[in-house]
Formats: structure tokens, sequence, C-alpha cells
């Protein structure tokens, strides 16, 4: 007979501690939207998990911080995977504590289906000291990544990422923002016409102009801010040679100002913007 329940009211360490010292063999199904989750059981113990692209003991950690949602235990059910060898004690303690970490997190991190933005501090003095994986995280950062992707893109778990940006919230260099609710409007794309010579034009003069931005970006910045120039200059050279106008250098400028801000404070953001305002 099937087991199930809302997760809002059981968490998943305390459903699975039931089930589990009866020494049953089956498969839990976690359901919250459109995720969906499994945690096995064989002889009482657990075997293996899975939640989209994970596997193991990350996937349950990961179905541990959720709080909303629904369960299923079908019983009878086994797999031929084996992904976790940890003894259910040691896996359901650190899932539990996981809990209570994502608890404190979630006060700034409601979901990890927000986006990160970086925040231009206008007080500030001096550059920002950041380790290894603050400095994978910012560089993931374009404001259209949700937290979920940026920790697909780093290969790190959602909590991973939600506790870095927890700290780079609360020193106030990143905030959050919802998605928006509404996706932009699908619309028929005409077959393309060549471009008329003064477009062509106008075109030759915005890359050129993209180029001279990124030769004062790297001027001013040095190497610490080359990989964060490369990226935003790609992105914009793709655009404009995708049809886009000049706002997408706009944007480009923006971005690396706003990592400039975080790099080497305020006063060298300031300028970066000076001197890209003589290309004009």
């Amino acid at each position: 007979m099937a087991f199930q329940g809302s997760l809002a009211e059981l968490h998943l360490p305390d459903i699975i501690q039931l089930i589990s010292v009866s020494g049953k063999t089956g498969v839990f199904h976690m359901t919250d939207g459109v995720n969906r989750g499994q945690i096995y059981l064989h002889d009482g113990q657990i075997v293996h998990a899975q939640l989209e692209d994970l596997k193991g003991e990350e996937a349950v950690y990961a179905l541990a911080i959720w709080r909303q949602g629904e369960f299923r235990f079908d019983p009878g059910v086994d797999t031929p995977e084996r992904t976790i060898s940890k003894n259910n004690t040691n896996l359901l303690m650190e899932a539990a504590r996981r809990l209570d970490e994502w608890r404190v997190l979630s006060k700034r991190i409601p979901s990890t289906d927000t986006i990160p933005e970086f925040v231009v501090p206008g007080s500030r003095e001096g550059q920002i000291n950041l380790n290894t994986s603050e400095w994978l995280i910012l560089s993931k950062i374009d404001g259209h990544r949700t937290i979920k992707a940026i920790a697909a893109g780093c290969a790190l778990s959602d909590f991973d990422v939600s506790k870095i940006l927890y700290g780079l919230i609360t020193t106030g260099l990143i905030r959050l923002r919802e998605p928006s609710s509404r996706p932009p409007a699908q619309t028929l794309t005409p077959a393309p016409q060549p471009a008329p010579a003064s477009a062509r034009s106008t075109a030759v003069d915005l890359l050129a102009r993209l180029n001279r931005v990124r030769e004062v970006c790297n001027s001013v910045l040095g190497s610490v801010g080359e990989s964060v120039i490369t990226k935003h200059y790609l992105k914009a050279r793709s655009d404009l040679e995708n049809g886009a106008g000049g706002e997408v250098i706009d944007e480009a400028v923006q971005q690396i100002a706003r990592a400039a801000s975080i790099l080497k404070g305020p006063q060298m953001t300031e300028a970066l913007l000076t001197q890209i305002a003589k290309l004009r």
C-alpha cells in the first residue's frame, strides 16, 4: 500500500526514517511543481537517489531541503543502480543539518529560481577580497541566469551556490530579483533580407566601437577583469552580428562596470566609465 502526504507537513528526513526502520524496499517519489525526484530504498537502506541531473548523496540533500510539494512511497520497487554507500544514519543527519541551514538561507534566498544581479555600491571604498568559489559564481552572473542555472553552469549543487550567494547578498554585493512572470511574446521571424549599405556601415561602426570599449576596459581593469570583459564582449559581438543595435554595447558596459565596482571599488568604476564616455 502506498504511503503519501505533503512535504510541508512532514520533512523528507523524518519521512524516510519512518519507512527505513521497517526494512522496506521501495521508492519515494517527490514532486514540487514540474520538479521530480526519487529516492530508492533496499531493505530499509537508501541505495540510490535522483533529482534532474543530480544523483546519489547530493540528490538526497537537495530533496531534503524541499519545503513544499508532495511525496509518495511505492513499496516493492527496486533499482539495479547503486549510487549511495553511506549508511542511513549519517546520510539523514547530514540531510537534517542542511535542512536547518536552508531555513537560515531562505530568509534571504526564497527560491533558487530567483536571478542574482550585481549591486553597484555608492559609498564603499577599496577592493573586495573574494575566494575562488565566489569568483566562480560571480563569473556566471549576467542578470538573466537563475541560481539554479548558475549552479548547473558551475557544476555545483543549488545548496552550495546559495550558501556562497548568501554571503555576497549579506555584504551588499549581490541582490536577487524574481524572474519575469510573463514570457516574451513569440513572433514569426521573416526571411532574412540583404542589409542596405547604410545598415552594413552602421554594423561595422558598432563593432569598431565595441572593440574600442574592450581595449579601454582591459587597459583600466588589467588581467583581473579579463574574464568578465571577454564574456560580455563576446555576447555583445554576437548580438551585433545578429542585427542588434548599440544598446547591447551599453548593456555590456553596465555589466562590466558592475563587476569593476566589486573588483576594484567604485572609484575604479567611475574612472572606467569616464574613459568609455570619451569614445562617443
